[in-house]
């Protein structure tokens, strides 16, 4: 079976600063990746690469296609909450639904997918997303991002700054939809440990190259990463 992403010589960075070297990576489909890295490896650099937010060299391919601007079939769950903080939590998943225009009741249907799933969601319909707590706008960003029904689904340091409890919700919500609906998930995270847990496979980048990859147990069980990354 063909990667659903696959990215190779990845080179990225901000005006004259270049933070990707030439970045390796896939995700096959309905599988979980994660990439584990120090502050100012690239994390972020690359998955906004891979979303299109930044300009790149190399090349990105969803689904065996080279692509250029439009990311059609995948979503991205931005480091610091994905919400539009004037729009209402309701205006902010009609939104995550744009590219379908065209499929009301499904729409809707997924509206009330995602608000049971998230009740606190739901009790807040028509509150001003900006005016959520941290952990409130999180779930929001998250179920945004899955109302365009991506078959990759990008998540960058969902757990920042959020209660063990609230990201304890969000991993087991990201594990449902992946066994449920086989979306893709590529993460970036900062609580590896749960990431490794959830993952088939990881990345270690190290200044903005690919340091190492395979199996999420072998990381787990490797006593550098574990000091390194895990915190153990």
């Amino acid at each position: 079976m063909s990667d659903l992403l696959e990215v190779e010589g990845l080179v990225a960075g901000y005006g004259q600063a270049q933070v990707l070297h030439g970045v390796d990576l896939t995700v096959g489909p309905g599988e979980v990746v994660v990439v584990l890295g120090a502050n100012g490896a690239g994390k972020t650099t690359l998955m906004r690469a891979i979303a299109g937010l930044l300009p790149s060299r190399g090349t990105i391919a969803f689904d065996g296609h080279p692509i250029a601007k439009r990311r059609t079939g995948m979503s991205l769950v931005p480091q610091g909450r994905g919400t539009f903080t004037a729009l209402t939590v309701h205006e902010n998943l009609r939104v995550g639904a744009a590219t379908r225009s065209g499929d009301k009741a499904g729409i809707a249907a997924d509206i009330e997918r995602w608000f049971e799933v998230f009740p606190v969601l739901k009790a807040r319909t028509r509150q001003v997303a900006g005016t959520l707590s941290g952990g409130e706008q999180q779930m929001l960003a998250v179920a945004r991002a899955l109302m365009s029904r991506p078959r990759l689904l990008l998540c960058d340091e969902i757990s920042l700054g959020l209660a063990p409890k609230i990201v304890a919700e969000l991993f087991a919500t990201l594990k449902n939809v992946n066994a449920a609906d086989g979306t893709a998930l590529l993460l970036v995270e900062q609580n590896a440990e749960l990431a490794l847990d959830l993952a088939g496979r990881a990345y270690l980048l190290e200044v903005g190259r690919v340091a190492g990859h395979g199996p999420a147990a072998e990381f787990r069980d490797n006593d550098a990463v574990r000091r390194a990354y895990l915190g153990y």
